[in-house]
Parts: structure tokens; C-alpha cells; sequence
């Protein structure tokens, strides 16, 4: 990592704190930062953070405290009642604008999208569905209101994350020649512990890795490592999805500790392994 303990924010808020933020907050407080979080729940956060219990669909109910950086994550929820509404009562509830907001987006920014591929960090989005235009419309509320930095994944993996294991071991139906794009968790994170204390970061940052690869290419690779048949082609299997330019990320971070989809599913499935040795 690029030297992230020298910049360390001294206070930071998380907004949302899902398993994302919480590995974010707890290399925060390891490297001696203050880490408070905001959440519906607060009971399955760590005890070295602040825990604010808050429902951010409503006005707050207390001030939020003074920080030097805000990293907002927030939940599928939010996203449903519009990202804009959370984000005002976030802005009405802090004392002054943090030094550096990073805004958790995603690249479904981008869905429909039918332009130029790669896609990079230059290209404004189109919103073809109420999803993409919810999430820019998120992203323009973050910039106006805090001057956020735009941070958009492609699909997360790791540990844990096993969404398209499962549907290899169902035997379910894939796509084969649909598009995709994926950071693992632990880049991601590392990303944002950057993010947070550089001093020049950019605007937007698509969070992909170096191998956006087709589906079933994914699909298959999983297959070998579990030793099970590879999936079956889904009806209708057309080119779909985009392909994005991870060049700017991997500027940011020096080097993905997981550049490519097989080193991270081979960690993943490695570590589903132990896990379930030790379920018995």
C-alpha cells in the first residue's frame, strides 16, 4: 500500500458501515485514526468504533461529530428510497463539511450504457433505467454536497461473497458471453484507506480489475476449482454488458493484490475450503 498510514485521517465518519466499511474502519483505527460509523443497527459493529444509531430515510435526531473525512456506503435501502433524500439528512446532521468525502457508487452508473468500450473515467453516463439514474443522481448529490470523490466498483467478490459459486454448484444457467467486470473486497478496501488521505484524488474511479472477461469464462474457472460440471448456456446467450479500463486503479494503488479473476477465485474458494473443514 502507498504509504496510507502517514495519511491516515485523524477522525473519520462512516456512512452506512456494511462488511466494506467495516474493514475500512478497523485499518483506520489500526494505523490510530478515530473511526465513527452511522447505522440503522449499530450491534454487529466492532467496539473500537463510535456507533450512531441513525435512520437516514428521516431527519436526524443529533449531530453528527466533527470529522476530517466521511466515506458513504449506503445500503440497497437507501438506494431504493433515493440516495439524494439520505444524503441531505447526512449534510443537515454534520457540523461542517469533512476535508474528503468518498461517495460509494457503483458502475451500474453505466447500465444499458452502448457506447464506447472500454470505459473510462472520462466518459459521462447515460441512465437508461431508474437504477442508473438513481446512482448518478446519488453521485451528483454527494459531489454538491460534500465535493465527494466518486468511487464505483464493478461487482465485489472475496471471501464470504460467494454469489456465483452458488450458482455454479446449483448447476444454474449462465451467460456465457455477458461482459463483467469485478474488484475484489480487500483492493477495494485498500483503495478507499487511500482515498481518503491522498492529497489529490481523483473526481471518479472506476474500482475494476485488470481482466474484465465474459461470464462464462468466469463460470468455468469456478467449475474447475470445485470439480463440478460447468454451467449450461442460458437461452437467448447475446453479447451483453461493458467493459471497463482499470488503468486509473491500478495507478491509484501501485498493484492489485488480486489483478485478475482466477488469482481471486482462487483465494476465495481456497478460503470457502477451510471454512467449511472447519464447520465439519
Amino acid at each position: 500500500m502507498k504509504n496510507v498510514a502517514a495519511r491516515i485521517p485523524r477522525r473519520t465518519l462512516l456512512v452506512g458501515c456494511g462488511k466494506i466499511g467495516t474493514r475500512l474502519g478497523l485499518q483506520l483505527h489500526e494505523h490510530g485514526g478515530e473511526v465513527f460509523a452511522v447505522r440503522r443497527r449499530t450491534d454487529a459493529l466492532p467496539s473500537a468504533f463510535d456507533a450512531i444509531a441513525a435512520d437516514l430515510g428521516r431527519p436526524l435526531e443529533q449531530e453528527l461529530p466533527l470529522v476530517d473525512a466521511m466515506v458513504i456506503t449506503l445500503p440497497p435501502a437507501a438506494a431504493q428510497q433515493g440516495y439524494r433524500v439520505a444524503l441531505e439528512h447526512l449534510a443537515e446532521g454534520l457540523p461542517a463539511r469533512p476535508r474528503r468525502t468518498v461517495f460509494v457508487s457503483s458502475t451500474g452508473v453505466f447500465e444499458g450504457w452502448t457506447g464506447h468500450q472500454p470505459i473510462t473515467e472520462d466518459v459521462t453516463p447515460a441512465p437508461s433505467s431508474p437504477r442508473s439514474e438513481n446512482l448518478l443522481d446519488g453521485e451528483r448529490a454527494a459531489i454538491d454536497l460534500f465535493s465527494a470523490v466518486i468511487l464505483r466498483p464493478a461487482g465485489i467478490y472475496g471471501a464470504g461473497r460467494e454469489f456465483l459459486i452458488r450458482r455454479v454448484l446449483a448447476g444454474e444457467p449462465i451467460s456465457y458471453a455477458r461482459r463483467t467486470n469485478r474488484v475484489h473486497e480487500s483492493d477495494l478496501v485498500r483503495a478507499l484507506a487511500i482515498l481518503v488521505g491522498t492529497e489529490r484524488p481523483p473526481s471518479v474511479l472506476h474500482a475494476v480489475d485488470q481482466s474484465p472477461a465474459p461470464l462464462g469464462d468466469v463460470a468455468e474457472h469456478i467449475s474447475g476449482l470445485l470439480g463440478v460440471a460447468r454451467p449450461s448456456r442460458s437461452d437467448g446467450d447475446a453479447v451483453s454488458g461493458n467493459v471497463f479500463d482499470g488503468a486509473a486503479f491500478v495507478s491509484l494503488l501501485g498493484e492489485l493484490e488480486y489483478p485478475d479473476f482466477r488469482s481471486g477465485y482462487d483465494a476465495v474458494v481456497r478460503a470457502r475450503e477451510v471454512r467449511l473443514a472447519r464447520e465439519g
